[in-house]
């Protein structure tokens, strides 16, 4: 039987670390981090996910606003909003809520951002930084929160190999660049790759982020390897489940993350995270978090 991580006992933990930061930060500089969310249409997911960002955000004593827009928007009006938030001064973090509805481009609008505000780490520049290793850029919170679940059972990454299944803006492709950064081999596969058990059988870290509930099986997996879990799909049945096929793989896991439970509460934690530092560069403070 594996070990299961749990990810909402770790975010809890790492709040508390980011409460008493921003409250020192509040304190000595009068700057209280802001962070600003940006969303267009009726999606309910989306509705559901920035409630729980701008929840989470006061209760860390953020200030936190919400900008909705109708679908129908004019790209000018949502490019006007987001140049006035770049502007702001009581706003450090800015997030841009996907999916766009169609035609709004999610790129063109992403680029308009603030890089030292885009807290969600999709701008362009951000990217570039993460893709040539240099500093000072925002990484994207999902990756970050994947590496901070993998550090509970490894102590030590440099040549372990690592398995990448997907490869989205969001999470596969800064997730692999990030796993590079700290030496080690990565192995990435998609929904074209071909023989991929044999893949996911090599991998000593399982990262999956591809959207099919249940997808991957326990033996595919190799024996005593970190499984960690991004997927969130919802049956038919109103369960959620996420990307792996829990009930098997944890037979064969040596560690392994829920869904629900898992990667979602360290997501949402880092994103709070990239938004104190952005404050704290805002403050020309040191941040050590």
């Amino acid at each position: 039987m594996s070990n299961i991580i749990d990810g909402r006992k770790l975010a809890e933990e790492f709040k508390k670390k980011l409460y008493i930061s921003a409250q020192d930060l509040e304190k000595n500089t009068g700057i209280k981090p802001g962070l600003a969310a940006l969303r267009v249409g009726d999606n309910p997911a989306s509705q559901l996910y920035v409630q729980l960002k701008g929840s989470q955000a006061r209760d860390l004593g953020y200030h936190f606003e919400e900008h909705v827009f109708p679908a129908w928007i004019s790209a000018d009006i949502l490019e006007s909003k987001i140049k006035e938030l770049n502007q702001s001064p009581h706003i450090h973090g800015i997030i841009l809520q996907l999916p766009l509805p169609s035609p709004l481009d999610k790129f063109y609008f992403l680029s308009l951002i603030d890089p030292s505000k885009d807290v969600d780490g999709l701008h362009p520049l951000n990217a570039g930084k993460l893709f040539q290793g240099l500093p000072g850029g925002f990484v994207a919170c999902t990756p970050l929160g994947c590496l901070a679940l993998i550090r509970t059972v490894h102590d030590r990454l440099e040549g372990l190999n690592v398995g990448v299944i997907g490869c989205s803006l969001l999470v596969g492709r800064p997730m692999a660049l990030l796993m590079l950064q700290h030496d080690c081999t990565v192995l990435m596969a998609h929904s074209k790759t071909q023989n991929l058990p044999a893949i996911c059988e090599m991998a000593d870290i399982l990262i999956v982020a591809i959207g099919s509930p249940r997808f991957i099986q326990g033996d595919w997996i190799q024996k005593g390897a970190t499984i960690i879990d991004v997927g969130i799909n919802r049956l038919p049945t109103g369960e959620f489940v996420g990307d792996v096929d829990f009930t098997s793989v944890k037979e064969r896991a040596g560690a392994i993350t829920p869904v629900p439970g898992g990667v979602g509460p360290m997501t949402v934690a880092y994103l709070l995270r990239n938004t104190l530092e952005s404050a704290y560069r805002h403050a020309e403070k040191p941040f050590t978090l």
